[in-house]
């Protein structure tokens, strides 16, 4: 089923500045009909027609508070409410790992389990309740479908010279996703060191870095780039209105294609200056209705368990996946290691 087309709620606000009016949490502040949602890239649509334009606009009908949207890439988002902990400006963050652990580890997520949290698995949230998955999603690359005529396969491939200058990926520690390519890469090639290596040698065909994931998709519809990271549910989306766009995974030469979940998990911020709005709205997010709309609308996999879509674009997304290896990452290693890890990859890339 196509996503519907929906018109931005004036209710939702997106907010370009980076300084928010501070509210410190006075009583006035916290009486406030609103709600303040730092997020990663990809679940607000280009045209306003993304699974949050949704529902914030429910959400806003539903109960009057206003949603206040501030977007960026994962690693960029944890740095702002690290900046703002004496004065806290957020009230919900939603971020992909392993910056929701990284928020948890320096204390910007207070412990509270949403309403039907229940139905999201363990390995999906937070063991202390201070994080949620709200919409799973699973790493990916993009290529152009017009230019080439097939997707790559392999690592290997991309080191050909046909992809001088039409190769990017987004930042590790900075973007969500341009970590997982350095999480990916450690996993496929079977270490650091030979991730690095290869790294190294891809760089040559690199146009550089990027803070953000979701501006290269767009480049890659063009044909200004062939081939960039992303991920399924971003992707999926963008591809309603970008015919060029095609989703693929790396594999290792002569191995299988692999992923693992990149979810978008969210958290109450510590000291929330509307922390019983942002309750609302975490709640709001995990109810079946919205979990029901995130393939329909996001293009995404639903958070809970218990909720099987069967629109068109689940059926189609579980068609994209076939085939493909799911591992498992450990967070609480990459968290603790990730400083290192991108300090290395700078060093081998000369970044």
């Amino acid at each position: 089923m196509p996503r519907n087309t929906l018109r931005l709620a004036v209710a939702v606000t997106l907010l370009a500045t980076p300084l928010l009016s501070a509210c410190g949490g006075s009583s006035a502040a916290s009486d406030e009909k609103a709600v303040t949602v730092y997020s990663a890239d990809g679940l607000k649509g280009e045209n306003g027609d993304g699974w949050y334009d949704k529902v914030f606009a429910d959400f806003t009908k539903q109960t009057g508070i206003k949603v206040k949207y501030v977007e960026g890439g994962s690693g960029e988002m944890v740095q702002r409410a690290v900046r703002e902990k004496n004065n806290p400006q957020a009230d919900v963050l939603v971020t992909l790992p392993p910056f929701i652990q990284q928020a948890d580890s320096k204390g910007l997520l207070e412990k509270y389990e949403p309403k039907d949290s229940v139905q999201v698995s363990g390995g999906d949230k937070a063991v202390d309740g201070t994080w949620t998955s709200v919409v799973n999603n699973y790493f990916g690359f993009v290529y152009n479908k017009k230019e080439l005529k097939k997707a790559p396969t392999t690592w290997d491939e991309l080191l050909d010279g046909k992809y001088k200058n039409k190769l990017q990926y987004s930042t590790p520690g900075v973007a969500g996703d341009g970590t997982a390519v350095l999480i990916k890469a450690i996993h496929d090639f079977g270490g650091k060191d030979q991730a690095l290596a290869y790294l190294k040698k891809l760089q040559a065909n690199n146009v550089g870095p990027s803070a953000s994931t979701g501006k290269l998709a767009p480049k890659v519809d063009k044909g200004e780039l062939l081939v960039a990271n992303g991920d399924v549910q971003m992707n999926y989306a963008q591809g309603k209105t970008m015919p060029n766009l095609g989703i693929w995974f790396p594999a290792k030469q002569g191995g299988k294609p692999t992923t693992f979940a990149l979810p978008y998990a969210a958290g109450l911020v510590t000291k929330a200056p509307h922390s019983e709005n942002g309750k609302k709205l975490l709640d709001f997010m995990l109810a079946q209705k919205q979990q029901q709309e995130v393939s329909e609308i996001g293009g995404g996999f639903s958070a809970r368990s218990d909720v099987k879509a069967v629109d068109a674009n689940a059926i189609a997304l579980a068609k994209l996946m076939n085939g493909v290896d799911i591992f498992s990452p450990d967070w609480n290693d990459i968290d603790k290691n990730l400083t290192s890890y991108v300090e290395d990859w700078k060093s081998a890339t000369g970044s």
